[in-house]
């Protein structure tokens, strides 16, 4: 087996005192050369951050608030310790959300995704991510630069001529999405041409189905998963032992109940929160919205970090019932009003015609008395009425779903 560097191998032990320890440099940095961070971790005492236990105290900074944030606090919201007159690149993703990058080569952290994809010094990749307004190309460019690779940028689109690229070039290894890998791979059969020394890929942006990785596979392409968003660069990689995926070394990676910013017991299914130490651009506690889970168990391939089962959904359920928006945090406001309730779901369904919600609920037997008590803060919290129905603990779906919108239309 072959590694990136010694930190994917060691102790775990050794590896949470580490990230420990940056906790409480970078939330100390992040107060002091951020305005953002200045006013929402007032009051916190940076090196008492040193324990998952007082990270989870952090209040949460979300994804989808970053447009109103970047609005109020232009043009990074307040969250750049790095000024835009000494940014590197500045990019616009979807929302607008603007991202910067910083004067590290690889600010990103692509490069042990890329190792782990298979990729070496000298490689030739073929680069088919966007070259404009979004970072993914240059993602993908800093680690590869950071690898000793060459790169080809392809971007998007222009079948024909990227086949061409490949037949002329012949590069080793492909990244960017798997569906446009497997249309180029479609139009080389067609017409005939030899692409026989594309032998890797590393995939993002979308799922990868287990029939494509097969079909590519067929034909002499690895395929492996990158987890990566242009805010925070890598989170998590896929190995060769296929099981997961293996949290990047420079992230600090919690699973929370959506909603709230408590962590739910491993295994569970929760919004993945994630803590940078980029000193350009911190985030401490960014909630991405994507659902996932940690797996059990070490990887086969003898990394040690913790590993994601991979993307599972997305974490803001927020739905409108009867012209009302119902949001996920409303849900973990009744849970905090009612403790004795474990786990809760508010499902939605108009089966009569009609919108209804139910509150299914996990609860130890004897507390059914509840029900009134329920409704009424449900009624309460979202101006709705609804029903309540309750189950055994274990009784719902780990699916991480806070709100469930079963309606037909």
């Amino acid at each position: 087996m072959s590694f990136y560097d010694p930190l994917e191998t060691r102790d775990p032990e050794e590896r949470e005192a580490d990230l420990m320890d940056k906790l409480a440099r970078q939330v100390a940095h992040a107060k002091e050369t951020t305005h953002y961070y200045f006013q929402s971790l007032a009051g916190i005492n940076p090196f008492d951050c040193v324990s998952r236990g007082a990270l989870a105290k952090l209040p949460l900074t979300r994804k989808r608030d970053l447009i109103d944030l970047q609005k109020k606090t232009p043009p990074f919201g307040g969250l750049n310790a790095l000024a835009r007159s000494k940014a590197k690149r500045v990019f616009a993703s979807p929302g607008p959300i603007y991202e910067l990058q910083g004067g590290e080569m690889d600010h990103w952290r692509l490069a042990r995704a890329l190792y782990a994809a298979g990729f070496r010094h000298g490689d030739l990749i073929h680069n088919c991510y966007a070259y404009h307004f979004t970072p993914g190309a240059f993602m993908m460019e800093g680690g590869a630069r950071k690898l000793g690779c060459s790169v080809f940028p392809g971007g998007t689109g222009q079948t024909e001529q990227q086949v061409q690229a490949m037949v002329d070039l012949r590069p080793e290894g492909y990244v960017g999405t798997p569906s446009f890998l497997r249309i180029i791979v479609e139009k080389a059969e067609e017409l005939g041409a030899d692409i026989s020394s594309l032998k890797k890929a590393l995939v993002s942006g979308e799922a990868l189905p287990g029939a494509t990785r097969a079909w590519l596979n067929e034909r002499g392409i690895t395929v492996r998963q990158c987890y990566a968003t242009a805010d925070i660069g890598a989170i998590a990689y896929e190995t060769e032992a296929e099981q997961g995926m293996i949290v990047e070394e420079e992230v600090l990676l919690e699973i929370v109940r959506p909603g709230t910013g408590e962590p739910v017991p491993p295994g569970e299914v929760g919004e993945v929160v994630v803590t940078t130490f980029n000193p350009d651009y911190p985030l401490i506690r960014f909630a991405t919205g994507d659902l996932s889970a940690i797996l059990s168990g070490r990887s086969p391939c003898g990394r040690t970090n913790i590993r994601l089962k991979g993307w599972m959904g997305r974490a803001d359920q927020t739905t409108k019932i009867k012209g009302m928006f119902v949001h996920p945090e409303q849900i973990a406001e009744i849970a905090n009003r009612h403790p004795e309730i474990q786990r809760m779901r508010l499902v939605v369904d108009n089966i009569s015609g009609q919108d209804r919600m139910v509150l299914h609920c996990e609860i130890e037997p004897g507390y059914e008395a509840l029900d009134s008590a329920l409704q009424a803060s449900l009624r309460d919290v979202t101006k709705l009425r609804g029903e309540v129905a309750f189950s055994a603990p274990g009784g719902l779906p780990n699916d991480g779903k806070v709100i469930e919108d079963s309606r037909i239309y």
